[in-house]
């Protein structure tokens, strides 16, 4: 193998790069983003970025990958094709031929539909998306709408909030976040978005999002009118897959791999446009998570180099997110229909540890201000952590 071609110029693909050289591998890598940036990291977007306590350049993973990794960096190019009878990837610059790939395009954001080209109307997944956003919170306005109450939609409303702004979040479900941390903690959250002032509007459908020039209000499908400033739809993401339409590869709610991550023979991905059978947890599984894209980018770039001898990707997923005063934490993949048991919690001090149980075994863990007990949880669940042994041992 002389030239691995990684597609995605983000997380994954830089890690999927470090790993290349880590194993030895001294090939050409040609490093592939349609971003005009330098690689850099994402969660700070909506948290630093966008309340102006950081510039874009603390956000840079990589300074230098041409001389860090000796890797061929190509921004400002986009992926439009693959062909993995000719090894070729097609990119707005020009035709990559290839001996392994890498996949690693992430996601794009969902946008409502008939969702008007309103000045004011953002969304959120780009370092430009943040600083475009931020500029029109720093023109001072007074009301803040988003549409969807998920991490990245509560990240930005506790963002406004901290910049003394009145924000207003409107969630379809009856429940935020039930689909990943079901019913009661779901309802737990909506209680921290209203201890911090955001007027948290549950269970309603938008209608539309209108304006002239500029955008002046939502309006809901019960006739409710909500005035606005600043909307940020934040309707969550899908894998950004398009490119991939005509490769033959097989696409179901991204690339679908088999447990070692391999697409095709030659072809590996990893990150957000990933589904993958996770054996752990014996259920197919696309994470778009910070640590997942660490992780399977590493665990790609192995796969693509040892082939069958690769350890099959079978994490303890994990992520965070920071909204107010509170950082939450989840660590495993309850889903919806597992039992839910609080075995620590502290109101005064915004603390909380919950369980999540499924077939006798620890499945998942959730934290409030709680890191250290979730990543200890984290490990047990990974050692096959009972659900009888964990809830005797939380309670002695």
């Amino acid at each position: 193998m002389n030239t691995i071609v990684i597609v995605g110029a983000s997380l994954a693909g830089l890690r999927a790069a470090e790993a290349l050289r880590a194993e030895g591998f001294t090939g050409a890598i040609r490093l592939v983003g349609g971003e005009d940036h330098l690689p850099y990291d994402r969660p700070p977007l909506s948290k630093q970025i966008l309340s102006g306590a950081w510039q874009p350049d603390r956000i840079v993973l990589q300074p230098d990958p041409v001389a860090d990794l000796g890797a061929d960096l190509l921004l400002a190019s986009w992926a439009t094709g693959l062909d993995p009878t000719r090894k070729v990837v097609t990119t707005s610059g020009g035709d990559l031929d290839y001996d392994g790939c890498i996949l690693a395009t992430g996601s794009v954001v969902r946008t409502l539909p008939g969702q008007p080209d309103l000045a004011g109307v953002h969304t959120l997944r780009t370092v430009d998306d943040a600083l475009a956003l931020r500029a029109d919170l720093d023109a001072v306005p007074s009301r803040v709408v988003v549409i969807g109450a998920g991490f990245i939609g509560s990240e930005v409303a506790a963002t406004a909030r901290g910049r003394g702004l009145d924000v207003t979040v409107l969630e379809g479900l009856p429940v935020p976040l039930r689909r990943g941390l079901g019913e009661r903690m779901g309802l737990r959250m909506a209680q921290v978005h209203r201890d911090n002032g955001v007027d948290l509007r549950l269970d309603v459908t938008v209608q539309a999002i209108e304006g002239e020039d500029r955008v002046q209000q939502v309006r809901l499908a019960d006739g409710t009118v909500i005035p606005a400033d600043v909307v940020v739809v934040a309707v969550g993401v899908r894998p950004a897959t398009d490119w991939l339409q005509d490769s033959g590869l097989t696409l179901d709610d991204g690339v679908v791999c088999d447990e070692r991550l391999v697409a095709a023979p030659g072809i590996v991905a990893a990150g957000d446009l990933v589904r993958w059978p996770n054996r752990r947890f014996v259920t197919h599984m696309r994470i778009e998570h910070w640590e997942n894209a660490v992780e399977q980018g590493r665990a790609a770039a192995l796969s693509l180099l040892h082939g069958p001898a690769a350890e099959p990707f079978a994490p303890v997923p994990w992520f965070w997110s920071d909204q107010y005063d509170t950082k939450i934490q989840m660590a495993g993949w309850p889903g919806s229909d597992a039992q839910v048991e609080v075995v620590e919690e502290d109101e005064s001090a915004g603390r909380l540890v919950a369980l999540y149980g499924r077939d006798e075994k620890v499945v998942g863990v959730l934290g409030l201000n709680r890191p250290r007990q979730v990543m200890q949880y984290r490990m047990k669940i990974e050692a096959g952590l009972g659900w009888d042994e964990a809830l005797a041992a939380a309670r002695s």
